[in-house]
């Protein structure tokens, strides 16, 4: 026998259970697999070049591991989304990729620069990417917060998702807010340590492992 207030409700009932639906459609999207020995280029910030560890320690390494990926570690410490997407040509000239991850616009947020600087900077830096036949994926960075920092539980800023969303393209969520809100996987405040950066590799070929991108 159905409860009287499902009797009552059903429609609204149903409205949320096909909402659910969707969602969860949404999040399990997969994409086409990149195969083993592809050049993936990660152009980045010094979360990618591996501030304060040496060259092999950065989780770029890693993500070789675990991939069988060519992986290009184009980071440079201080670098913005304006300064990536200045540098973007000269490495996909160079490197003629396969996939472009972006790990960028933390700089950006410890100035003060505006979302929508960001988001435009971001914009170029995809459709480069996709003008010249190569896959771009983001990768979400914490939003600068002190509570977070003071408390361990930084978040991603929310643009990165919702990029990835409107442009429907893969998106790395979590593993920078998660690994930086560790005190035992951090160097200093804005950085990881040797461990952390074992753990974001491993983090970053999970999350696109989940999204069919890793076979």
């Amino acid at each position: 026998m159905i409860p009287r207030f499902l009797k009552e409700h059903f429609g609204l009932w149903l409205a949320v259970l096909i909402l659910m639906s969707a969602l969860t459609a949404c999040s399990g999207k997969k994409y086409e697999a990149i195969p083993v020995g592809a050049r993936v280029l990660v152009i980045g910030d010094s979360i990618t070049a591996g501030y304060g560890l040496s060259p092999e320690q950065a989780w770029t390494t890693t993500l070789a591991a675990e991939t069988g990926w060519q992986v290009i570690n184009a980071g440079v410490s201080g670098d913005t989304t304006a300064g990536g997407s200045e540098r973007l040509p000269a490495l996909l000239d160079e490197h003629q990729p396969l996939a472009v991850i972006v790990e960028l616009g933390g700089n950006d947020m410890l100035r003060r620069q505006s979302p929508a600087s960001i988001v435009a900077n971001l914009e170029t830096m995809i459709g480069e990417i996709s003008r010249r036949g190569s896959r771009p994926i983001l990768m979400a960075v914490p939003r600068p917060n002190i509570a977070g920092v003071v408390f361990s539980s930084l978040s991603d800023a929310p643009l990165y998702a919702v990029m990835a969303k409107e442009k429907n393209i893969p998106v790395i969520e979590d593993i920078l807010s998660d690994t930086l809100s560790k005190p035992e996987l951090k160097l200093d405040e804005l950085h990881p340590n040797s461990e952390g950066h074992r753990q974001i590799g491993k983090g970053v070929a999970g999350a696109l492992r989940k999204q069919g991108l890793v076979r």
